[in-house]
């Protein structure tokens, strides 16, 4: 029996290695791939059309933080191919003038050359104040911003800035729908992911303890077990 094809979205400054703890654990229940389209483009229905356009016919769908918004636009454009979604640390609100703020101030600091000063600011909403001791953690996620760049950066900034409010459309989600979120998760905190799932018609919540943003690399093992039992929803 061909395995359900499974495609993973990473988020702002994140690459494939944000699911380097999940794609051997999922190999066995699905074909696994992982997208880099949230990289290419500046627009987010740009970015959803690009992986639907590579995107077998029907597929299960998980995504952390942006990757998770682009999510939200996928199943705006064709939630018919979607059977099921998995939405990790995301947002479904609309972005707000001091939100839009705050990303525009990052932007100019990067475009003025202070990538480093970006990172750190970026490091303190990815990583909470009880994991920043962790040397192997914090190396692999300053790692994989600075593999990523400044100009994908800047394109994914411009894609966030364009973010409508999904929250209207949550209810019209029909497939079997994960929601998880780390208990520490600053950047997309808990009450986010509390209204995701009181909106979508019977998606689980789950929440991972001692867990910030990146939920993936943080706690593998828990995140892992809940990807499974979504799989066999």
């Amino acid at each position: 029996m061909a395995k359900e094809p499974l495609i993973l979205v990473p988020g702002v400054l994140c690459d494939a290695d944000l699911y380097r703890d999940q794609v051997p654990a999922l190999a066995a229940h699905a074909d696994v791939s992982i997208t880099m389209e949230q990289a290419r483009h500046d627009t987010l229905p740009a970015i959803a059309r690009a992986i639907l356009d590579a995107a077998p016919p029907r597929f299960a769908l998980c995504g952390l933080s942006m990757g998770g918004i682009i999510a939200f636009e996928i199943m705006r454009q064709q939630p018919g191919r979607v059977s099921r979604l998995a939405l990790l640390d995301t947002n479904a609100r609309n972005i707000l003038a001091d939100e839009r703020k705050v990303r525009e101030g990052r932007m100019q600091l990067v475009a003025n050359g202070h990538v480093d000063v970006m990172i750190g600011l970026q490091l303190s909403r990815f990583i909470p104040l009880t994991r920043l001791g962790d040397e192997v953690l914090v190396d692999r996620v300053l790692k994989m911003v600075r593999r990523v760049g400044a100009a994908t950066y800047l394109r994914q900034e411009r894609a966030l800035l364009q973010r409508v409010d999904s929250r209207p459309s949550l209810g019209a989600i029909a497939c079997p729908t994960l929601v998880l979120c780390g208990r520490e998760d600053a950047a997309t905190p808990l009450i986010m992911s509390q209204e995701i799932a009181a909106a979508i018609p019977g998606a689980k919540l789950e929440i991972v303890e001692e867990c910030g943003h990146l939920s993936t690399m943080e706690q593998p093992e828990a995140v892992n077990a809940a990807l499974l039992r979504w799989l066999g929803m």
